[in-house]
């Protein structure tokens, strides 16, 4: 029945004390920073605190992403309380005991921290817990004995102690109610610190033999609405007369201890004094009415009065005890001090960190004053020993605000933040009182700082080179360009293609987008280019993207992939046409400039460096070719033991690794003049021709030998029917003699790779000083040089000059003009025919042809040869050989085949 009567009471407790918390924790809306509300105690959990999402100025559909929640520096306390994710009220979560809590304190609260996010801020909230009259008074002892001497005197106090309820203010112990009685009374006596105790004061005197003991119930009343009680049993004994009752020198003793006083050591001593004598007047010292907490502190010596420390103190935990020690002489009269003892307060807490939150990673470019994490700070000291200054050790860009509360503090940052500095900071809050000697606390706070793409790639160089030798292979690797980007994960991640460069230098190379490795797209040339340029962009992948360009300049490096080439002497001129010589006068001293090599090489470098050698000479000691120029010239005097043709083999080569070569064939003729050059050259021309032009001249050496073996007999035929006398038409045939000789100058030609003008005169092998020389006669067709020297006997350019086909051979000496016989596509053709006649000499130079009459002269009694004289007398005369003709008169390179 009790027990339900209480339960009504809590619950009407309250809801009457819930109605003041509310409105309280409405007028608090207004507070910066704080927030107050007043809630009774013995609340069930799940009670409303407060609507503390509303009065923080947060509509519900903010909750989620402002994440409230509430933290403190002391765990015990945040038990107590929890705030709804969907509706932000704060509710009970653990029943509230205010004795428990608070203890003996007048007033009693709970405070913590209210954290929401984004932005990170924290409100600091106080809930005050009211006292609801929960519990009764209660005496140490359910029994108090006594033994009272008869003869004590009315008006005697004796000592019941006090009885203890944790409720405070009005719900606390009011007063002691003893039951009635004829003896004794019950008075109230209030200690200096507030606190009520009872005394027991004797009415009027006992008398033993009446009545030897009492039992009287003593109850305590507290404040409360209902109020609470508690009793104790009286147990008076009462005994025969001891006069005297000690006497204590002093009704109240005081002491001061530091906490850190070790066990053991001496608190105070207490003295009382008996006025009677034997057994009467020994003293016993004790402890009555002490709180067994105190008994586990102190202990007093029962014969001495010592009170010594038996357990260490702690000031946070209890500031000073009260001490009830009572003095017993043998005869049961007892006297009661009181020992007050005070705690001194010794600097032995270091403060404690709390870390309540912390924004990590935070963005790089988080603006400046971001709050990145919140602290809380205590020091269980008390005074200078308690007062806590806080700062940060290590070199970050952060600092340390102190919210407007005490004991809570700000990390801010304190400048611009950059991960390519840091990525990261630690520092150590260090929290230090001003205790002597000071204590420090430390925590360590590590801030990881986001990345932010606010790097573009930074090439290794401004501009790359890169050297290639040219044939390389395509795909081939060209160099590698590298850049950096200071930031991290896709923001630091690179990538690489061309953005443009030198006219044409894109299909050269490629380049890989994550290495950057530069390839060869095909191969290079280095007649073709010697250098290009491109421009890489390497870029990262951030969004905005970054990116920063380079300049890879290639350059091509040369190989020896040409051999040299010769200009002149052109090789390959014998084939396509006249072969080219040279004409050197044997009264040619040493150091004669015969010719000169002319050749390039399209490399470039020491490739492309010619030197000049002499490899193939029929004369090795006549001629030298210059190392570096190509002249060749003459190494000693011509001789006439020196061969008349000589053909030289000069090699060119460069200066590669390794040396390519090509070789150069000069003909040499040594002669004086031109004339005395001819012949040489005519055989020379005879003796170029390949063997498939050889079979076909061979063939056809033997046709005309048929033909001519067949003219002979025919011959030998017409010379006997010209015994008997010969027809009128072989009288033309004349023995008059004559020697015409045909001048002609080519025209000016170009031959080889380098251009001369060639103008030649040819002069007649001799004169013929029985020839009758008549009139100039008109300008003759001009014939190549060649023709003259490979000519034919003029059948076919003057008819009356002809011999007919059945005439006989004429005299070897007998001069006549000649006329081409051959083209310069069919060189063999007169050549063939020359063989073939007796009257052909190589040795001169010419051809002599003898007359159309029989023997090559008249004969006695024959009719002179009309036919003859006419035909000689249509041809012109030759004039004399003009001083061009002349060894030093004509062109020293002539082109003849």
């Amino acid at each position: 029945m009790a027990g339900r009567q209480r339960q009504s009471r809590r619950r009407a407790a309250g809801r009457v004390m819930l109605l003041p918390a509310l409105l309280l924790g409405l007028c608090c809306r207004a507070a910066a920073e704080r927030i107050r509300y007043a809630i009774p105690e013995e609340l069930g959990r799940g009670s409303l605190v407060g609507p503390l999402a509303r009065d923080l100025g947060l509509s519900p559909a903010e909750l989620p992403a402002r994440k409230l929640r509430v933290a403190t520096a002391a765990e015990r306390q945040l038990k107590y309380f929890s705030v709804s994710a969907e509706s932000g009220e704060l509710y009970v979560s653990e029943r509230l005991d205010r004795e428990e809590m608070c203890g003996e304190a007048a007033s009693c609260s709970v405070s913590f921290e209210a954290l929401v996010q984004n932005p990170l801020n924290v409100f600091h909230v106080e809930v005050a817990i009211q006292d609801v009259n929960d519990n009764s008074p209660r005496f140490l002892k359910e029994n108090i004995y006594f033994e009272i001497i008869e003869s004590t005197p009315p008006g005697a106090r004796f000592y019941l102690g006090m009885a203890e309820d944790p409720d405070v203010g009005s719900n606390a112990l009011q007063g002691y109610e003893l039951e009635a009685n004829g003896y004794f009374a019950v008075e109230v006596k209030e200690s200096p610190d507030g606190s009520k105790f009872a005394e027991l004061v004797l009415r009027r005197a006992l008398d033993r033999e009446s009545e030897q003991s009492l039992r009287l119930v003593l109850t305590a009343v507290d404040g409360g609405d209902p109020p609470r009680s508690g009793t104790a049993q009286l147990c008076i004994n009462v005994t025969d007369a001891n006069d005297n009752a000690p006497v204590f020198a002093q009704d109240r003793y005081r002491a001061s201890l530091r906490e850190d006083a070790p066990p053991g050591s001496t608190v105070l001593h207490v003295s009382a004094s008996d006025a009677d004598a034997g057994i009467n007047a020994r003293i016993t010292y004790g402890f009555v009415e002490t709180p067994a907490k105190v008994l586990q502190k102190f202990v007093v010596d029962a014969e001495s009065g010592t009170v010594t420390l038996q357990e260490a103190l702690d000031f946070e935990d209890t500031r000073a005890f009260s001490l009830a020690v009572e003095a017993k002489d043998g005869g049961g009269l007892v006297a009661h001090c009181k020992v007050e003892v005070e705690v001194l307060d010794v600097n032995d807490n270091a403060p404690e960190i709390t870390v309540l939150s912390v924004s990590s990673p935070v963005a790089e470019d988080a603006p400046v004053g971001t709050v990145v994490a919140l602290l809380n700070v205590i020091d269980r000291d008390s005074g200078e020993n308690g007062q806590v200054s806080c700062e940060l050790s290590g070199e970050a860009p952060l600092s340390l605000v102190a919210s407007s509360s005490g004991g809570s503090y700000k990390v801010v940052t304190a400048s611009a933040l950059d991960r390519e500095q840091a990525a990261e900071h630690r520092v150590t809050v260090v929290a230090r009182d001003r205790g002597i000697p000071a204590l420090s606390g430390r925590a360590a706070l590590v801030l990881e700082v986001s990345d932010v793409n606010d790097n573009a790639p930074v090439f290794e160089e401004a501009a790359y080179s890169a050297y290639v030798a040219e044939n390389n292979a395509a795909g081939a690797p060209v160099l590698r360009v590298r850049a950096r980007d200071a930031d991290a994960g896709a923001n630091g991640r690179v990538s690489y293609w061309l953005a443009g460069g030198s006219a044409g230098a894109a299909p050269y190379v490629s380049v890989e987008a994550r290495s950057g490795a530069v390839y060869a797209q095909r191969s290079f040339d280095y007649e073709q280019c010697r250098e290009f340029a491109v421009a890489v962009r390497a870029q990262d992948g951030g969004a905005p993207a970054r990116s920063s360009t380079a300049t890879v300049r290639v350059f091509v490096l040369d190989r020896n992939d040409n051999a040299p080439r010769v200009l002149w002497p052109a090789a390959g001129a014998g084939a396509a046409g006249p072969a080219p010589f040279e004409v050197v006068p044997r009264s040619a001293e040493a150091g004669y400039l015969v010719a000169k090599v002319v050749a390039v090489d399209a490399d470039a470098g020491r490739n492309a460096w010619l030197s000049y050698e002499l490899v193939q000479a029929p004369e090795p000691a006549l001629f030298r070719v210059g190392l570096h120029s190509g002249e060749v010239r003459t190494a000693r005097a011509v001789s006439e033991r020196d061969a008349a043709k000589q053909r030289l083999v000069a090699v060119v080569k460069d200066h590669g690794q390794p040396a390519l070569s090509a070789t150069a064939t000069l003909h040499v003729v040594l002669a004086e003049s031109l004339q005395e050059a001819l012949p040489e050259l005519s055989e020379r021309a005879a003796g170029a021709d390949s063997p498939a032009e050889l079979q076909f001249y061979l063939v056809l050496a033997l046709a005309l030998l048929s033909a001519l073996f067949l003219l002979s007999v025919a011959l030998a035929v017409l010379a006997r029917l010209r015994r008997a006398g010969p027809p009128a038409v072989l009288r033309c045939l004349g023995a008059q003699r004559f020697s015409v000789a045909g001048a002609a100058f080519p025209a000016d030609f170009c031959e080889g790779t380098l251009p001369y003008s060639y103008n030649l005169c040819v002069a007649p092998g001799r004169a013929v000083a029985e020839a009758a020389w008549l009139p100039p006669p008109p300008p003759l067709p001009s014939l190549a040089a060649e023709e003259l020297l490979g000519g034919e006997p003029c059948g076919k350019r003057s008819p009356s000059s002809s011999a007919g086909a059945g005439e006989p051979p004429a005299e070897p000496d007998a001069p006549q003009v000649c006329e081409p016989a051959r083209s310069r596509s069919s060189p063999s053709a007169g050549r063939s025919r020359r063989a073939s006649r007796p009257g052909f000499s190589a040795a001169a130079g010419h051809r002599e042809r003898s007359s159309g009459c029989p023997g090559g002269k008249e004969r006695a009694g024959d009719p002179p040869c009309s036919a003859s004289s006419q035909a000689a007398a249509a041809l012109p005369a030759l004039p004399a050989a003009p001083p061009s003709a002349s060894r030093r008169g004509f062109s020293r390179r002539p082109s003849f085949e």
